[in-house]
């Protein structure tokens, strides 16, 4: 078959496309010819050696949805998707690839709603959005910032929304705040971090959101000035050298709490489990993803060029 892979972490000089054998599924495992593989900051951040653990030679890629050719005769021929968790990808073979091999109990059935393409763009941002509303306990009602407009804020964003939250985004640039107010979704323009609690209560009709989601990693110490009492601020980033300086007698003062999320830290079945949960909000409820690019394994290589250079696109690459 043929697959991305690279044989050295830390550059995408040794990315190639390169023939190797087809895997085959083992004692609860399936065999799933891939039919699309979402392309995410973390496959280019896993070639560039930014995971120490990751092992070489290596098949990047953690997002897939195909169809099960191999395996227990009753999932035979079943539209799936899978993928994001611990391992994948980083110590075992991930999908970008024509072929991946996976435990049974890690896929989920693909919603009839979505085709294979749009499937696959779903796993690593909606699996950490959604970790982060069970989380923070966002519901109906809650009053939920989100910070930042990337793929995760996004999932975010429609997570909240089809569970009845109020949820605004905060975004630093204009012209992303008409975009989205144009999607009827309620944004406002980042200013200097000592002014997001009074540009939080404005946009909360004078209240403080409840649940603060820094997608971004920089916010931290504004969310927690921010947050109301007994609130929750959520991240998943941080600056590169991994600090960041904070209040905490802002923070015990109102009661809040910080909550860290990684997907990393999910294996593959629990991974599966969130999907199947996804699954019955795409009835109805999330908006099907319409923005995104096809581009053929083939191209992979110069895909992660795309990416490393600051594209922003999502690539959804085809087998």
């Amino acid at each position: 078959m043929q697959a991305i892979q690279f044989s050295a972490a830390g550059s995408l000089e040794s990315l190639q496309l390169n023939d190797v054998p087809t895997p085959v599924a083992g004692a609860n495992e399936v065999l799933v010819e891939v039919r699309a593989a979402g392309l995410n900051p973390s496959d280019l951040k896993n070639v560039l050696g930014r995971f120490p653990y990751t092992t070489t030679p290596r098949i990047p890629g953690r997002d897939f949805s195909g169809v099960i050719v191999e395996g227990p005769e009753e999932l035979l021929g079943k539209a799936v998707w899978g993928g994001t968790g611990k391992g994948f990808s980083f110590t075992q073979d991930g999908c970008h690839a024509q072929y991946v091999v996976v435990p049974a109990n890690a896929i989920a059935l693909k919603p009839e709603s979505l085709t294979f393409v749009q499937a696959a763009t779903f796993g690593v941002p909606y699996i950490t959005a959604w970790d982060a509303l069970e989380r923070s306990k966002v519901k109906a009602g809650t009053r939920f910032l989100v910070i930042g407009a990337g793929a995760v804020a996004r999932a975010a964003q429609a997570l909240a929304r089809a569970r009845g939250a109020n949820v605004v985004l905060g975004v630093r640039r204009a012209e992303v705040v008409q975009e989205l107010q144009t999607q009827g979704i309620s944004a406002f323009q980042l200013s200097d971090a000592d002014q997001l609690a009074e540009q939080a209560q404005d946009s909360f009709t004078q209240q403080s959101p409840e649940v603060i989601f820094d997608t971004t990693g920089f916010w931290l110490p504004a969310a927690v000035n921010t947050v109301a009492a007994f609130g929750r601020v959520v991240v998943i980033a941080a600056p590169m050298d991994g600090m960041i300086n904070m209040s905490a007698l802002n923070l015990y003062r109102r009661g809040g709490s910080v909550i860290g999320v990684n997907s990393l830290l999910y294996n593959l079945e629990d991974c599966a489990k969130m999907l199947e949960q996804l699954s019955e909000a795409f009835e109805g409820k999330l908006p099907i993803p319409e923005s995104f690019t096809e581009l053929p394994l083939s191209e992979a290589v110069a895909a992660y060029h795309r990416v490393n250079e600051g594209g922003a696109e999502k690539i959804v690459l085809i087998p």
